[in-house]
């Protein structure tokens, strides 16, 4: 006979992180695979939770002196061609277009009609299409900068897919920017990297480390690539964030030039950044446990959810009547600079269904009224974080509704980051990192190990290591020590310290 399920995800973490995570997606209603293979359609809640990243993130590029704008979707292979770097990156994920229209066929149905005069590239991201526009527009140092962010879906053809993490199709944002000069285009790169890394700490509640990718992992085309890199519950890294220093790389091929103050021709210096859906996945994996969602109240889709319980129609008027008035109070007050967004479900559903749906979708806060409650003129709330239950009063829970919610918002934060610093260790030896990524447990084996922190001599001596052990380079930190050491690998003198993880 089978047990009863102690959790309302199943399995869990510790039995089956993969299908942990895609069922939490399923309780959760964020998200579900589409007809068209390797795509997914994201539900109201899943979509919900994406605008509130977005709304968030739009502010802070405005607040960075970038504007919105758009471009095209598709791509023409000569523009990806200009590139040889890029183009070699991105080649085997290109959807290729390569006609324009549908006839009958004789057989029946549909065939492709009208071949292209040139094949068109479904946009894997955009430099070299934005940079045709910008060799137009720009002519003189008067023009620059020029500091562009678009809001867009992308294709790369993924033969393996996860909700979120990796999808044939995805949602992003990805800024592109001009300067005069190397420093300036420097120095936008970094500035982008920091509102990344400020954007997942203050909002998402993931702490990240901020470091410079190596040449094997860089972006194709770059000359600098820096990224935010964030710890799962399965101790494997996740890249959160990349910022990408692009040189005069693209403006040479697409010949974006300009006349300096001095009267002399010059290419301009570009950056590209980004940031995707992925990271309602980070959200998923960083936060959430065996009864589902946990949400950041920063970017939940609904802080509080008020839940009437009554027996007849005579209690139903009385609790419905407190309770409405309780929500008109409740979004009265304000955190993070926005109205507390706060729902009412007076769906005929019986309690624990009613409790369980908004557990698994994460609501940071859960509130049940019911006639004992009114007569005491108080409330019983929920912390979804910690499973806290407790009864206050009506006036307490209004006028600490903010406060409760910021509590949330850093226990997530420093939950994570003790996770995160509790399995970052200082790996001297070959023998201690092949020991560190080796499953213990044979019934777990995809929760083990973490970041490794590792002095090596070039991406060459510790690949042999790295391809046997499925571990990636993640980032050399921009904050590491300055101390010389010894490849862990090699035993060669070095001054590189790299974060070394099996990785999403």
């Amino acid at each position: 006979m089978n047990k009863p399920a102690k959790t309302a995800i199943q399995p869990t973490r510790q039995e089956d992180y993969p299908e942990w995570y895609q069922q939490v997606i399923k309780a959760a209603d964020l998200a579900e695979n589409s007809p068209v293979r390797g795509c997914m359609v994201i539900k109201p809640w899943g979509y919900s939770l994406w605008e509130n990243i977005q709304r968030v993130l739009d502010r802070m590029f405005k607040e960075t002196g970038h504007q919105n704008a758009y471009f095209p979707l598709f791509i023409p292979m000569s523009f990806l061609e200009k590139e040889a770097q890029h183009v070699e990156g991105f080649a085997k994920e290109c959807a290729v277009v390569t006609h324009h229209r549908l006839e009958p066929a004789p057989e029946g149905g549909l065939r492709p009609a009208g071949p292209l005069e040139e094949p068109l590239i479904v946009r894997p991201t955009s430099e070299t299409i934005i940079g045709a526009m910008y060799a137009k527009w720009v002519q003189s140092y008067r023009d620059l900068p020029i500091l562009i962010n678009q809001w867009a879906n992308v294709v790369r053809w993924e033969l393996r897919t996860r909700m979120f993490l990796r999808t044939a199709e995805f949602l992003w944002q990805e800024g592109h920017t001009v300067h005069a000069t190397a420093d300036e285009a420097m120095e936008e790169t970094r500035k982008m990297l920091d509102v990344y890394a400020d954007f997942a700490e203050s909002y998402m509640a993931v702490p990240v480390i901020k470091g410079e990718k190596t040449a094997g992992e860089r972006f194709p085309g770059a000359d600098m690539t820096l990224s935010i890199e964030a710890m799962m519950q399965d101790r494997k890294a996740l890249q959160a964030g990349t910022s990408h220093f692009l040189g005069q790389n693209f403006s040479k091929a697409q010949e974006i030039k300009f006349q300096d103050a001095n009267g002399q021709m010059a290419y301009a210096w570009t950056t590209s950044w980004g940031v995707s859906t992925r990271l309602v996945g980070a959200l998923i994996m960083t936060h959430s446990d065996d009864d589902g969602l946990v949400l950041p109240p920063k970017l939940a889709p609904c802080h509080v959810v008020i839940m009437p319980i009554y027996r007849d129609d005579t209690q139903r008027s009385e609790v419905l009547a407190y309770c409405q008035q309780l929500r008109k109070e409740l979004t009265a007050q304000r955190f993070d600079e926005r109205p507390v967004e706060v729902q009412l479900d007076d769906r005929d559903l019986r309690g624990g269904e009613k409790k369980w749906y908004h557990v698994k979708r994460g609501v940071p806060i859960r509130i049940e009224v019911g006639p004992k409650d009114i007569a005491k003129d108080a409330v019983f709330l929920a912390r979804r974080d910690t499973g806290e239950q407790t009864s206050v009063s009506r006036a307490q829970a209004v006028a600490t509704i903010g406060d409760l919610l910021d509590q949330i918002q850093r226990n997530l934060f420093e939950r994570a980051k003790k996770l995160r610093d509790d399995n970052t260790v200082d790996i001297q030896t070959a023998a201690q990192f092949r020991e560190y990524f080796t499953p213990k447990n044979a019934d777990s084996p995809e929760i083990h190990g973490g970041f490794a922190r590792c002095y090596f001599a070039s991406e060459q001596d510790v690949e042999p290591i790295l391809s046997e052990l499925k571990v990636t380079i993640r980032c050399i930190p921009l904050n590491r020590q300055s101390e010389n050491g010894h490849c862990f690998a090699t035993g060669k003198p070095t001054n590189l310290q790299a974060i070394f993880a099996k990785a999403y």
